[in-house]
């Protein structure tokens, strides 16, 4: 097992090395000149040469990539000129609305999917199981942003339930700014937790084939210990998979949604560095989308281990 841990370890910081360089290569082979954008059209040519100074443009690109990387490393995400504060503190601002409605979402995608795989497992070729599936086919094919659009009509428009669109901050109450928030939420998890449902179905169907399912039955448990202590233990895997990779989903899914509903949180902040060339801005929110998506990923391969002992003997033998 210390040796599956430590090339999970190895993988994590190689990956985000190489997304690093990635990041810093596309965002900086773009047209424009952030310097010109930033100032506008009417600026004198050496306005615009004392800016590209300052924002460390003049410099070589391979320079300019070791301090991005270390002052990221510091946690020195660099200054926004568009914005006029270290982007740090934008982050820090947006971070507090879109990391709840991404766990929001991925709690209640979950919430959703799992128990409904698993009841339409149970139920192989009976009405439950085709309308889950039916219900997972129209959730699949259904973008998020116009489930937004439909919440917020009927739940917000038509029945005042749910604001329309906003967020009044935290320090205005934790239902207010979960009631805000719940909408998006919801509209970001249901196409996701159609296809965890599928995905959970699945893995239960050939899991309740096994032989320690049927040992199980025979020794007389009921039904719903057979299929929540025994079954769906050992279809966790693609489950769990499914779940990490959901993650970066519903952090893209933000950028839309944040948009749809007018809601400040690092996708709309993203969306608007990319409009205003703000080169600084986009790099570090990406990297940080990244690093997200990768830890993830991360606690995904160590709970493999915890899942599945059979992973844990490979790692240790290797």
């Amino acid at each position: 097992m210390p040796a599956a841990i430590a090339r999970a370890g190895v993988t994590f910081f190689a990956t985000l090395l190489i997304a690093s360089l990635v990041v810093f290569l596309v965002l900086n082979v773009l047209p424009g000149d952030p310097a010109a954008i930033v100032l506008g059209m009417g600026a004198q040519p050496e306005t615009i040469a004392a800016l590209r100074s300052q924002m460390g443009l003049d410099r070589p690109a391979p320079e300019r990539y070791l301090v991005w990387v270390i002052g990221l490393m510091q946690g020195d995400f660099g200054y926004s000129h568009t914005y006029a504060i270290p982007v740090s503190e934008l982050i820090s601002q947006r971070i507090v609305l879109s990391a709840p409605l991404a766990l929001m979402a991925i709690a209640l995608s979950t919430l959703i999917a799992i128990p409904a795989g698993v009841y339409a497992a149970a139920r192989r070729g009976k009405i439950a199981d085709l309308i889950v599936s039916l219900s997972a086919q129209i959730g699949v094919a259904i973008p998020n942003f116009w489930f937004a659009m439909l919440l917020i009509l009927l739940f917000s428009l038509w029945l005042g339930w749910f604001p329309a669109g906003g967020f009044p901050g935290w320090e205005a109450g934790l239902w207010p700014g979960i009631r805000s928030l719940l909408l998006p939420a919801i509209a970001l998890a249901l196409p996701q937790a159609a296809i965890l449902s599928r995905v959970t179905r699945s893995a239960m169907l050939e899991t309740l084939n096994e032989d320690h399912v049927r040992t199980a039955r025979a020794k007389g448990l009921s039904e719903g210990a057979v299929l929540w202590r025994h079954a769906l233990r050992n279809a966790l895997i693609p489950v769990v998979t499914i779940l990490g990779l959901q993650l970066s989903f519903l952090l893209a899914g933000t950028i839309i949604i944040e948009q749809a509903c007018n809601l400040p949180g690092l996708g709309r902040l993203l969306f608007q560095a990319i409009a205003q060339r703000d080169l600084v801005t986009v790099q570090s929110v990406v990297m940080l989308l990244v690093a997200v998506v990768v830890l993830v990923n991360f606690l995904v391969d160590l709970l493999y281990l915890s899942i599945d002992p059979r992973l844990r003997g490979a790692g240790h033998g290797a």
